[in-house]
């Protein structure tokens, strides 16, 4: 990889596409000024946009795509309408063509998973792909998957994402042997249900190959950080993902509520700005937007749908130091240092596998 990083960007992905993919992408690359994009999408729509942020123009390529994928396409259909000819398949072709180091797209999850699951396909090894969340904690930023891409899961998944998120810690973190846990209804070993335990046995006797496991952790260990990866299946975690999403809007609406009740609260609010503000931008779900799908040929990054420009900068800047890690290599790597194996009870991932 030379020192310019090239992002592969489905301009036409999202409720708020193409101004704040554009305009997210110009924010970008003020603070990396080596990045190059390859925006996929609809001519007319993105040149004035590019017009509008001359900075962006020298850094950019536009890639003409007539065909848009909805946000509300089953998968199977979006893949048969989209396949070699939308913004959303263009953009993750061009990672497969060696083009460019990432894609990222806004648009339909389901349909962008089976995408590039059929287009970059899984790595050798690896069951079936995940979505990996970064996730902020009173200890420090964590990461947890699968959010949603497979609904379900056995043994052999949970161990593949063990690998997979482990190796993504590595990027991000810089630490050579992040702790990982293994989501479940208590930290006792004879609780859960048994292709848990039966992956927690795995993760016990490769402890040390790549990452240190910690053991069961339990769904308030999630916000406390107690490890650098939480492992769980996607309808798990997908649920854990929305309810924590929730529940910070909830705080922050009562919190405004309570600062606007009588005029001492108003004042006081007034003294705390400063720590007031803080504690926005720590709940602001733009800072850590971007969901990176884990064990393909290749990164792919899911930005949230109906982002502004802020949250579309902050995955983009994600998608830049994935690529700028060596995140495949690092997969690998753990992967050739894994010294377990075992048989999975599952297909092999298919394009139309459920997603959230």
């Amino acid at each position: 990889m030379t020192d310019t990083i090239t992002i592969s960007v489905d301009a036409m992905g999202g409720d708020n596409a193409p101004r704040a993919v554009i305009h997210g992408a110009s924010l970008a690359l003020r603070e990396r000024k080596n990045t190059r994009f390859i925006f996929h999408g609809r001519q007319e729509q993105i040149a004035p946009l590019l017009d509008e942020f001359p900075e962006l123009r020298p850094a950019s390529t536009v890639r003409h795509c007539e065909t848009v994928i909805a946000m509300d396409e089953k998968p199977s259909q979006a893949l048969r309408k989209g396949k070699g000819t939308s913004s959303m398949w263009m953009a993750i072709q061009a990672v497969k063509d060696g083009e460019a180091d990432v894609a990222i797209s806004g648009g339909n999850t389901g349909a962008l998973m089976a995408m590039a699951t059929f287009c970059l396909r899984p790595m050798k090894g690896i069951s079936r792909p995940g979505i990996a969340a970064i996730w902020p904690t009173l200890r420090s930023d964590i990461i947890v998957l699968d959010m949603g891409a497979t609904i379900g899961a056995d043994a052999k998944q949970l161990v593949d994402y063990a690998i997979l998120g482990s190796a993504l810690a590595r990027c991000l973190f810089d630490d050579d042997a992040p702790t990982v846990g293994l989501l479940n209804v208590g930290t006792e070993e004879v609780k859960g249900l048994d292709y848990i335990k039966e992956a927690g046995r795995v993760l016990t006797e490769a402890s040390g190959s790549g990452f240190t496991y910690h053991g069961f952790v339990e769904g308030d260990d999630i916000g406390k950080g107690t490890v650098d990866v939480v492992v769980t299946e996607g309808f798990v975690g997908n649920i854990a993902l929305k309810t924590a999403e929730g529940t910070a809007r909830q705080v922050g609406s009562y919190l405004r509520s309570a600062l606007k009740s009588n005029l001492m609260s108003r004042i006081g609010a007034l003294f705390a700005t400063s720590a007031l503000n803080a504690l926005r931008r720590k709940m602001d779900p733009r800072t850590v937007n971007g969901g990176v799908f884990m064990g393909l040929n290749g990164i792919v990054i899911k930005s949230h749908g109906g982002t502004d420009e802020i949250g579309y900068k902050s995955a983009l800047s994600l998608s830049y130091e994935m690529a700028r890690s060596r995140l495949i290599d690092k997969i690998g790597d753990t992967m050739q240092r894994f010294p377990i194996k075992v048989a999975s009870e599952a297909p092999e991932a298919e394009p139309e596998a459920n997603s959230a």
